[in-house]
């Protein structure tokens, strides 16, 4: 087997081990928590429709109302856009093209 083979398969194996909650030698976790943030109230906030709210966080109207109802929570990057979104509106609509 090939060094390049040898290293995949090494790869792999830290992966597998990895997913299955397995200490891995040199590999660090970071955990971000980003706090729940209210879809519906910083939407308000920039006084926009849901429509316009779902085109800026690059999500589909139906994906975004089910956040707005519960139903669904935004993860990763749509959560903290709205975080931002929460705390400097104006600047994200101006980063955004939108005003």
């Amino acid at each position: 087997m090939s060094k390049f083979a040898k290293d995949i398969l090494q790869g792999l194996n830290e992966a597998l081990a990895h997913a299955k909650g397995e200490d891995v030698p040199g590999v660090r976790i970071h955990h971000v928590d980003v706090e729940k943030v209210d879809a519906k109230a910083v939407r308000h906030k920039l006084k926009l429709t849901q429509d316009r709210m779902a085109m800026l966080l690059g999500t589909s109207t139906s994906g975004y109302r089910k956040w707005e109802q519960g139903q669904r929570v935004p993860s990763g990057a749509a959560r903290t856009l709205l975080k931002v979104m929460d705390k400097e509106p104006d600047a994200v609509l101006r980063a955004l093209n939108a005003l």
